[in-house]
């Protein structure tokens, strides 16, 4: 199998991961700093990252396919949250809301790697019976 059939076998869950995780170390770091004055909450939008990124590994060129893609950088497309109730220390982090965030996330990342797994099973099945 070609390497540019096993990155379509894969589609965007491989992006997909790489992004939940980045968000999940964003999202910790609130909850970590939660109780610090004067902290201001951060997130990306999740889409917007992985859409441009999705268009970003289209339009890379590399000069052997075996080569590795970069890494996904989010420091750049971090924002601040609004807080729906703002702390009397400066502090924007809304612990439950974090905790919900974090947890749709570590969801998703899960169903990802769950579907990764099965394919990844597939294409082994597959290799076995040629």
């Amino acid at each position: 199998m070609s390497a540019l059939g096993f990155k379509n076998s894969l589609g965007i869950h491989p992006t997909t991961m790489q992004l939940r995780a980045s968000r999940a170390e964003v999202l910790a770091n609130n909850l970590a700093n939660a109780d610090t004055p004067n902290y201001k909450a951060r997130d990306f939008d999740f889409n917007a990252m992985l859409e441009a990124e999705s268009r970003r590994s289209l339009e890379m060129n590399v000069t052997d396919e075996r080569h590795q893609r970069g890494t996904v950088n989010v420091d750049s497309e971090l924002m601040y949250r609004n807080p729906y109730q703002p702390s009397i220390d400066g502090n924007t982090v809304d612990t439950q809301m974090e905790q919900s965030f974090y947890t749709e996330n570590a969801l998703r990342y899960n169903a990802s790697f769950q579907f990764l797994n099965s394919k990844f099973k597939g294409l082994k099945n597959a290799l076995s019976s040629q």
